[in-house]
């Protein structure tokens, strides 16, 4: 073999290799997974999204999209639906959305808007259904309410509102997170009844990844 057609082997082998290197250097995903924590005072004040963060690791942005006071109903005064919030966790694009909402429509005052409750959850869940990222949904019972001064009420939350967010995960076929049960023992773990505190915070993070780490792998 000539000088010339060794230097073409070699050219055409050097060829090869950087382009399998490369075919495999953009095989590997390198966005970041977009999550988005949806919900009230209990995910905007506390510090659960931030122990879901650390938990997740670095391949994922957690976002905290809260709003303190928020609720399911639009008949509230104030639906989360209507917040700046919501507008920013769908600009947001996520690709798995947690949504941890129902506290502030178990108030007593609230009930009228129950009769609609399921079909205004099921619009919530619509509008980020609709995303081209088709995110994944993971629907989350909210934690228990020890002590009624802030106004919601737990047999509100155990007798009505759980119920309808449990059909409401049934009818859309998506997978419900119970961050209710675990914490049913821990009253001293909360602020006041109702906002946890760490230890709290860090339970509903664990049950919260637990329901999602499945899909991890799906996402690296």
């Amino acid at each position: 073999m000539n000088r010339r057609a060794k230097w073409l082997v070699v050219g055409l082998a050097t060829i090869i290799l950087l382009s399998s290197l490369t075919a495999f250097y953009f095989s590997i995903p390198r966005s970041v997974v977009r999550v988005a924590c949806v919900g009230d005072s209990i995910t905007e004040g506390t510090e659960y999204p931030q122990d879901l963060a650390s938990m997740l690791g670095s391949n994922f942005n957690v976002r905290n999209f809260g709003v303190g006071g928020s609720t399911v109903s639009l008949q509230s005064d104030k639906p989360y639906m209507n917040q700046t919030n919501f507008e920013r966790a769908i600009e947001f694009s996520p690709d798995i959305v947690v949504i941890m909402l129902g506290t502030n429509d178990a108030y007593p005052s609230r009930q009228q808007g129950l009769n609609n409750f399921a079909k205004d959850y099921e619009k919530l869940i619509a509008s980020f259904q609709a995303l081209s990222e088709k995110p994944k949904i993971y629907l989350v019972l909210p934690p228990p309410i020890f002590n009624g001064s802030l106004g919601p009420d737990n047999t509100i939350l155990v007798q009505n509102i759980i119920p309808l967010i449990k059909q409401v995960a049934n009818e859309t076929a998506l997978p419900l997170v119970d961050a209710n049960t675990p914490l049913l023992d821990h009253a001293d773990d909360f602020w006041d009844g109702v906002h946890p505190k760490s230890k709290a915070a860090k339970i509903l993070a664990d049950e919260v990844y637990d329901a999602i780490r499945l899909s991890i792998a799906g996402w690296l």
